[in-house]
């Protein structure tokens, strides 16, 4: 038998996720914590260095040939890292009739750990630029250097770290397909990759919370509270925003942000609660490189992936717990 103790602020977030409440939750003042296992230092550099590497397949749209590259690169790369990297083969007929095969990628560390942390994103890219200003461009497909690539690289970073310095809780990190295969007006259609997983949950996951990166990369990066997270999970985003501000990130605005539907929703339908960290306005209100083909890796920006990367660092290792 042992005891585990975890740190005020994680406890804190467990509770109020269970809660549930339908309306957000008031910020709460967080204590700075005492940290007994160092934070390492989150490289941007590297990160965006993943960034382009997967940019440099060319788009990852469901069979093409940048997709089976960078599938291939996403496995190699978390095996370096993780106890246990596996692909959960899935196939979907898009709205367009298009039938394909799709994987999400799942990694494993401290599979041994009870308390466990969800990090996702999802590393599909948009088969059309139907968004880009010229219509011509509609129909083919986008390098998503932000839109897919931003959160597979603060990913792949943190799981350089996991590997080098493991935290005292287990991690779990699964790359979704098939995010990006949706119409625009139904809302349903997105999100297939996560929407598989939840429905297919492999065993002894077991996440308390989950935190799902999309559209982290911009340059200009603001990131406000997503509405449906604050909704289904206002301890975890309270958490994360209280982590933002100790640290001094600007990036994060705590004032609310957007409704968005995303891989956290098929999580939260699932039972873990979990939140969105997205900057839609990419870059901001009066232009937006989204599902365009000038989604490319010179709109994002070393420092804009460092500065999420940090805060999840800080979250994942910063805690107290007595065995």
């Amino acid at each position: 038998m042992f005891e585990r103790k975890l740190s005020v602020s994680l406890l804190m977030c467990l509770i109020a996720c269970d809660q549930r409440p339908q309306q957000p939750a008031p910020q709460q003042q967080m204590k700075p914590l005492d940290i007994l296992v160092s934070v390492p230092a989150f490289d941007g550099q590297e990160a965006y260095r993943f960034l382009t590497a997967q940019t440099d397949f060319g788009p990852r749209n469901p069979g093409s040939q940048g997709y089976r590259k960078c599938l291939r690169f996403l496995q190699d790369e978390m095996a370096k890292h993780a106890e246990e990297v596996f692909l959960q083969e899935f196939t979907h007929t898009n709205f367009k009739g298009e039938t394909h095969n799709y994987a999400n990628i799942v990694s494993r560390f401290n599979r041994t750990a009870i308390v466990r942390v969800l990090l996702t994103a999802h590393w599909d890219t948009r088969p059309w630029a139907d968004n880009d200003q010229d219509p011509s461009n509609h129909n083919k497909p986008i390098l998503g250097a932000n839109d897919g690539a931003s959160g597979v690289a603060v990913l792949l970073e943190i799981a350089r770290h996991l590997k080098k310095n493991p935290p005292l809780i287990g991690v779990d990190i699964v790359f979704f397909d098939a995010e990006d295969v949706g119409r625009h007006g139904d809302q349903k259609s997105y999100a297939i990759g996560s929407l598989h997983f939840a429905k297919n949950m492999p065993r002894n996951i077991n996440a308390r919370f989950a935190v799902n990166l999309d559209m982290v990369g911009d340059k200009v990066l603001t990131i406000p509270r997503e509405q449906n997270s604050d909704r289904y999970a206002p301890g975890v985003m309270n958490l994360i925003y209280s982590t933002a501000e100790e640290l001094g990130i600007s990036e994060f605005v705590n004032g609310v942000g957007e409704e968005i539907f995303d891989d956290h929703i098929p999580l939260n339908e699932a039972g873990i609660p979990a939140v969105d960290l997205i900057d839609f306005n990419y870059p901001d209100n009066s232009n937006r490189y989204w599902h365009s083909l000038e989604d490319t890796p010179d709109k994002c920006s070393p420092q804009s992936l460092e500065a999420v990367g940090k805060v999840l660092l800080h979250i994942l290792y910063k805690k107290e717990i007595t065995y």
